[in-house]
């Protein structure tokens, strides 16, 4: 039998760290167990940022 699609994928909320915005994307856990760090366009003060993993 086959395994479900997405089974190592879960949903992840990536926060900014000079606003309070917020990004919700998906990531394997398998290939990233750490918490990730990504640079995102920020809207509300309308720059480039770092956004974290937040549980």
């Amino acid at each position: 039998m086959a395994k479900k699609s997405g089974e190592n994928r879960i949903i992840i909320t990536l926060k900014s760290s000079e606003s309070g915005h917020t990004y919700v994307t998906y990531k394997n856990k398998r290939n990233d167990p750490t918490r990730i760090e990504l640079k995102k366009y920020d809207p509300s003060i309308r720059k480039h940022v770092t956004y974290k993993e937040t549980k």
